[in-house]
């Protein structure tokens, strides 16, 4: 059927893209606003996309549901990851049987150890990783979190003081 006076269809809701709001990706064009993962719903970009035949993923996506499974397999080197991405609708077991291994190794790696005991956050509560920490009143802090606990102003070693486990800008 031609396209009289239109541009392409859009591959997620095959309406009409015009050229200024158009993204190609994997030959087929998308609204900008329509160009997200199929299974997270992530806004994507060039970056960050990952195609699969006519579906579009974000890299996290595509690897929990093309990639590598089982533990040892995951988020990056030394990681371990047992995440079957149920929580994002992908049926990544496709009937195979559990493992009768137990998830957790009997003998924990020094790394595996040090995952585990990762500093809280006094403020949020969320572990506190090397890339992020800021030690402040001797407790780590995420460098977002390491605010004034009144006026929420950002704090450097020369203006903070810690009263009560608190926060405080002189």
């Amino acid at each position: 059927m031609p396209n009289w006076g239109g541009g392409a269809k859009c591959g997620a809701c095959e309406k009409t893209v015009y050229h200024a709001e158009e993204i190609q990706c994997n030959g087929r064009s998308f609204h900008k606003t329509c160009f997200l993962c199929m299974a997270c719903r992530k806004a994507l970009d060039s970056t960050t996309v990952a195609a699969h035949e006519s579906e579009i993923y974000c890299k996290t996506c595509y690897g929990r549901k093309y990639g590598p499974k089982g533990v040892g397999f995951g988020q990056g080197a030394g990681c371990l990851s047992t995440d079957t991405g149920d929580h994002l609708g992908l049926n990544l077991q496709q009937g195979s049987p559990k493992s009768a291994r137990p998830s957790t190794p009997t003998n924990p790696s020094k790394f595996a150890k040090k995952m585990v005991d990762v500093d809280k956050c006094p403020r949020c509560g969320k572990s506190v990783y090397a890339a992020e920490k800021i030690m402040g009143g001797g407790k780590p802090w995420h460098k977002t979190c390491f605010r004034c606990a009144i006026c929420g102003k950002s704090l450097e070693s020369t203006n903070v003081t810690d009263k009560d486990g608190e926060l405080y800008c002189k």
